[in-house]
C-alpha cells in the first residue's frame, strides 16, 4: 500500500512546485512590466513640463537642474504624481456637464493635489495675471509711496477703477485694492509705471520673478492680462496664490468684499466691489484670491479657502461657471478629507 501512496504523493508536490515556479515567474513579469509603465509615464510628464503646451519654458530652469538645485516654491508643492493629467486625481470625480478647461484643488499646507484636469497645460489666463502684478508691486512700493495718473496710464482698455484722476498722486494701496477688487486695468499701468518705470521693463520683471518661483509653465507679456501671449497652468497658478496669500498686504485687500477708500479728490471717496464670486455669495472661510475673463481665457477663478486649519486653493479656467464650480470641487474635497 505504501509505494503507490508515496509516487502518489511525489506526483503532488512536483506539480505544486511547478504551479509555484510559474506563479513566481508570473509576478516577475508582472513587476518588470510595472517598471517600465512607470518609467514611461514619468517621462512622458517630465517631457509635458519641460516641452510645455505652448513651448514656453523659463530660462533658468536648466541651470537649476544642471546643479541639482531645487527651483524656489518647488519645496512646497513638489511634483504632481506619474499619472493620466485627466479630471481625476486623488479622492474624487464629479462628473460636471462642462467641466473648465483645467483646474486643480491643492491643499496649501501639504502640496496634497485633490483633484486636476490638466494641471500643467499653459493656458491663457486673463487678469489672474494680476496676481503677479501685485506681488511684484508690494516688492517695490510701499504703501504710502505715490503714482502719478499720467495719460499713459489712462490709455487702457477693458476694466477699469475708472475714476483715477489725470495728474494726480494716488497712494500704491488704493491702487493695489483697485487691481484686485474691480481687476483695474488702469491701476495696473500705475502700479507698473511706478514700480519699474515702463510697462516692458514691468513685464521683464513678472517673468524673472516666475522663473524664481520656478513656475514652469507661466508667461507674461502684459501687466493686465489682455495680452494673448499671458499663459499660466493651474498647477503654476497654485504656487502664485499661495504667494500672494503670504504677503500680508495682499492678503488683507484680496479677503476684502469691499472697500471704501479714500479719494485723491479731497471730500469724496472710492468704493470698490470684489468680483470673487465665493466672497459674494458669503462662501464659509473664503480668503479670496482673483477672477478673470477674456473671451481667449474665458471664465477663470482661484480662490482659496481655510476650514478646520486647513487652506484649500482652488483653480479653474475657462469655466462655464467658476463660482458653482470651485463650490462644487471645495466641497467634495473638504469633505473627502475628513
Amino acid at each position: 500500500m505504501s509505494a503507490p501512496y508515496l509516487d502518489t504523493a511525489t506526483s503532488r508536490q512536483r506539480r505544486a512546485a511547478r504551479a509555484s515556479a510559474r506563479r513566481r515567474a508570473r509576478r516577475r513579469r508582472l513587476a518588470v512590466f510595472a517598471t517600465a509603465l512607470a518609467a514611461l509615464l514619468v517621462l512622458g510628464v517630465l517631457t509635458a513640463r519641460t516641452g510645455g503646451g505652448d513651448g514656453v519654458t523659463p530660462a533658468s530652469d536648466a541651470p537649476r537642474a544642471a546643479a541639482g538645485e531645487r527651483p524656489p516654491g518647488q519645496e512646497v508643492l513638489g511634483p504632481l504624481p506619474a499619472a493620466v493629467d485627466g479630471e481625476r486625481e486623488g479622492a474624487f470625480t464629479i462628473p460636471f456637464k462642462k467641466p473648465p478647461r483645467g483646474g486643480i484643488v491643492m491643499n496649501a499646507d501639504t502640496g496634497e493635489v485633490l483633484w486636476r484636469r490638466n494641471a500643467e497645460r499653459a493656458r491663457p489666463i486673463a487678469s489672474l495675471t494680476k496676481m503677479m502684478t501685485a506681488l511684484v508691486a508690494v516688492e517695490r512700493l510701499g504703501p504710502d509711496d505715490l503714482a502719478k495718473i499720467t495719460p499713459a496710464v489712462l490709455n487702457y482698455s477693458g476694466s477699469g477703477v475708472g475714476m483715477l484722476p489725470r495728474g494726480k498722486r494716488v497712494k500704491v494701496e488704493p491702487l493695489l485694492y483697485g487691481l484686485m477688487l474691480p481687476s483695474g486695468n488702469d491701476a495696473a499701468r500705475a502700479l507698473a509705471f511706478r514700480a519699474t518705470g515702463s510697462i516692458a521693463a514691468m513685464v521683464a520683471r513678472m517673468n524673472t520673478k516666475a522663473a524664481e518661483m520656478g513656475l514652469r509653465c507661466t508667461r507674461f507679456t502684459g501687466v493686465e492680462g489682455l495680452s494673448p501671449g499671458n499663459r499660466s497652468c493651474p498647477l503654476d497658478l497654485v504656487a502664485l496664490a499661495k504667494e500672494v496669500l503670504r504677503r500680508g498686504r495682499l492678503a488683507r485687500i484680496v479677503r476684502r468684499r469691499r472697500a471704501i477708500l479714500p479719494f485723491p479728490v479731497k471730500g469724496r471717496k472710492l468704493y470698490l466691489y470684489n468680483h470673487n464670486p465665493l466672497l459674494r455669495t458669503g462662501y464659509r472661510g473664503t480668503l479670496g484670491i482673483k477672477t478673470g475673463y477674456t473671451s481667449e481665457a474665458g471664465r477663470c477663478l482661484v480662490a482659496a479657502v481655510r476650514r478646520r486649519g486647513v487652506t484649500l486653493v482652488a483653480v479653474v479656467l475657462d469655466s462655464p461657471d467658476p463660482g458653482r464650480q470651485a463650490r462644487q470641487l471645495l466641497d467634495r474635497s473638504f469633505r473627502a478629507m475628513s
